[in-house]
């Protein structure tokens, strides 16, 4: 039961209440999506928090989609021991590039007051949630090794059976407890992600082609 809820259904709400939340903020509340940036401020901080988060979330999250897309070449590849040191070894410091990068922007986002005043609490709530997953995998990394085999015949046949709707939480059920933390907090994040400012990332195209034009009112009297 521990298993069907977690594995099968929690998933799902995730990925539901993730497009409700998008399409409801979208239809009611769009002029709120912006990143509300604060680069001329503190320039020097940005650049050593975005910049590792940015390559090292990418790179990181490249390798599982590819992985999930292409499962068998990705098996291929792993199959040479060479190849799969190499993965292992760049992961890694891609996955750490990321934790050092998201842990500065969170320190310079709790110190600077500007910057802690237009953080809604939910951007809070999506920060840490993204803390524990990029801790959570740096830790799998490290502790569980060769996650770049053994991903293709847990994960990917988890993933792909959810997609076709014929979840089978066999493939992931005896996996040690951190394994499968760091899967069940990236359906969180993906819930969570639409109720806050970093769901500009994935609609700023809709947003800026589609969105009504905003009236602005100069208010002479107090010279706004």
């Amino acid at each position: 039961m521990r298993d069907i809820v977690l594995f099968a259904a929690f998933p799902y709400v995730a990925v539901a209440l993730a497009i409700w939340g998008g399409v409801h903020r979208y239809r009611h509340d769009r002029f709120s999506y912006s990143t509300l940036s604060s680069q001329l401020l503190e320039n020097r901080s940005l650049f050593w928090g975005s910049v590792p988060w940015h390559y090292g979330i990418v790179v990181v999250l490249l390798a599982h989609l590819v992985a999930f897309l292409m499962p068998g070449m990705w098996a291929a590849i792993t199959a040479a021991p060479a190849a799969l040191y190499t993965i292992e070894i760049v992961g890694f410091a891609f996955g750490l590039a990321a934790l050092f990068g998201l842990c500065v922007l969170m320190v310079r986002r709790f110190t600077y007051e500007r910057i802690r005043a237009v953080t809604r609490p939910m951007d809070w709530v999506v920060l840490a949630a993204l803390l524990v997953q990029v801790a959570l995998g740096f830790y799998v990394s490290l502790v569980y090794r060769w996650g770049a085999d053994w991903y293709v015949d847990t994960a990917v046949p988890w993933l792909v059976s959810l997609v076709s709707l014929n979840p089978q939480t066999q493939y992931v059920s005896s996996l040690p407890w951190v394994v499968q933390l760091h899967m069940l907090t990236g359906f969180l994040v993906i819930a969570l992600f639409p109720f806050s400012r970093l769901v500009h990332l994935i609609m700023f195209p809709f947003w800026y082609l589609w969105r009504p034009y905003q009236l602005v009112i100069r208010n002479r009297a107090i010279g706004t």
